[in-house]
């Protein structure tokens, strides 16, 4: 229950599992109850008083009866006129509820007309931000878009096109086993191999087949292995999935998980390693390039690089003065970490004191990311700005202010020096609590796009290897494809939960999602 809430700290909530924290509540609202009852005690023994008192004025009442008379009648008429008043109340309460329940009902009325024909997707499209034309906060579609005056926007709205974005369910595998929220998945980088983790104290990998999806083929126990991270019985919340990465070579599976360990696992779901020195919960971990060491980030607010052929850890790095809320590697031997302390450090190896100090932010900082060249780094927070750094000045380079919520994610496009796609230029997407995903031009630090076509918090996007979409995975169930070049919805599909993460395979011919009701979902993606 919300009020349950106010009894626990945020970091009780990080930290503890559900049965601890059902303990605390319960205590403090025992507490609660007897200060209650104590107050009651006393209560009574004013009134034992009060009686005393009472007997005293009784004598002097009885002088008082004859004049109280008179007030009796007067007090009727006004006991009658309150009677009026509340009457009238409970009749204005009333309507107040016919109003709301009126209200209620033409949602729905709406909601049911918005699905016979969904709404226009392309008319939800991206909105190009032109500088030489006034930024005009406008509503469409019961979507407040931000862009440009309504006409310059091309509306192509029609059924047709929206049936033409429904991704058909038979370009889609569900993938079935998990038996808590999926709350990470990635793509081998070789293979047709797929992982997951879940709250249900597994990861599984599972074998996607090469072209199209066979609907429900997926689910048959030879395509997937399960990771158990707990002995015996799974749902184990203290050890939760929270985050996991593949080695460069697609040969080893790593996990980082709520009881503060990272597991090393091969594409056969052997456990190969466990690594244990953290005292709280991991919330990111990444390999680095040359794949010899792993890097975590854990709620007891260090980063750990572990040796992974000697299985050790290497070096611990406590800079941060709250919980390390993720990482990322800059090149074989540095890597940045974000905290809930508003600070990003910059790292190296042997070096025990940060190479570099990015403070800026007011906020936790969610995510950090380097670009392709390991020359910018970009971070969103909880300040409703994303931020990009450079290694040769202290301060911001960009502020990129134009989300209204916080931000959660944030991607860098493979494109531009360095990449497969050099000749395209370098583009950040940032994915925020606002319902919108955002693209900037990196070099000038404007903004770009802005994609309205979700109605609540979005919380993961990702880039198809040859840059030219982008994928969008959001609360409100939906995972959308977007046409950098033509500025829309190319696609979309809906399934039966909140999305919590969406990764393309390394052809960018699938699109994986995990879902908040246990599931995956592999899409097919052809254009």
């Amino acid at each position: 229950m919300d009020e349950d809430f106010s009894f626990l700290q945020p970091l009780d909530i990080i930290t503890k599992d559900v049965n601890q924290l059902r303990q605390m509540i319960k205590e403090k609202r025992k507490n609660i109850q007897k200060d209650r009852d104590k107050d009651k005690d006393k209560g009574k023994d004013k009134d034992k008083d009060k009686d005393k008192d009472k007997d005293k004025d009784k004598d002097e009442d009885e002088d008082e009866d004859e004049d109280k008379d008179k007030d009796k009648e007067a007090d009727q008429e006004h006991e009658g006129e309150r009677g009026r008043v509340r009457e009238k109340e409970r009749h204005e309460r009333e309507k107040e509820r016919e109003k709301e329940r009126e209200k209620e009902t033409e949602k729905a009325e709406i909601n049911k007309e918005r699905e016979k024909q969904p709404e226009e997707l392309a008319d939800r499209d991206m909105v190009v931000d032109q500088e030489d034309k006034d930024a005009v906060k406008r509503e469409e579609n019961g979507i407040s878009v931000v862009g440009p005056e309504p006409m310059d926007i091309a509306t192509t709205s029609t059924l047709a096109t929206q049936e033409a974005c429904e991704i058909p369910n038979s370009d889609v595998t569900v993938l079935e086993g998990h038996t808590s929220e999926v709350c990470a998945c990635a793509w081998s980088p070789t293979g047709s191999l797929l992982a997951s983790g879940s709250g249900d104290s597994t990861a599984r990998i599972w074998t996607i087949a090469n072209g199209l999806c066979k609907s429900g083929a997926q689910n048959s126990p030879l395509n997937v292995l399960v990771l158990k991270h707990v002995k015996g019985r799974t749902n184990e919340k203290s050890k939760d999935v929270t985050t996991l990465d593949w080695n460069g070579e697609g040969t080893l599976l790593a996990t980082g998980s709520y009881d503060g360990q990272a597991r090393i696992w091969t594409t056969n779901g052997e456990l190969r390693t466990t690594l244990s020195k953290h005292k709280g919960p991991i919330f990111s971990l990444k390999w680095n390039k040359k794949g010899d060491y792993l890097l975590t980030g854990s709620c007891d607010k260090t980063a750990i690089v572990w040796d992974v052929k000697a299985e050790e850890w290497k070096q611990q790095f406590d800079f941060h003065t709250g919980p390390t809320l993720d990482v990322d590697w800059c090149n074989n031997v540095s890597f940045a970490t974000s905290s809930t302390d508003h600070m990003i450090y910059v790292c190296k190896i042997g070096e025990i004191h940060p190479i570099k100090t990015f403070a800026g932010h007011k906020g936790e900082v969610n995510c950090v990311k380097w670009d392709p060249t390991g020359l910018l780094l970009a971070s969103c927070s909880d300040d409703i700005t994303a931020k990009i750094w450079c290694l040769k000045q202290d301060k911001y380079v960009h502020d990129l202010r134009e989300h209204s919520k916080e931000i959660y994610a944030i991607r860098w496009s493979p494109t531009g020096p360095g990449t497969n796609n050099p000749n395209q230029p370098l583009i950040l997407a940032s994915a925020s609590f606002d319902s919108t995903v955002k693209l900037w031009d990196v070099e000038l630090g404007k903004l770009l796009y802005s994609l309205n076509g979700h109605g609540d918090p979005v919380y993961s996007v990702a880039f198809s290897p040859n840059g030219e979409y982008l994928a969008s995975g959001s609360l409100d169930k939906s995972m959308h494809i977007w046409s950098l070049k033509e500025g829309k919805i190319v696609k979309t599909y809906t399934g039966k939960g909140g999305i919590f993460e969406v990764c393309w395979n390394k052809e960018g011919d699938k699109i994986a999602a995990c879902f908040a009701n246990n599931t995956l979902c592999v899409l097919d993606f052809r254009m």
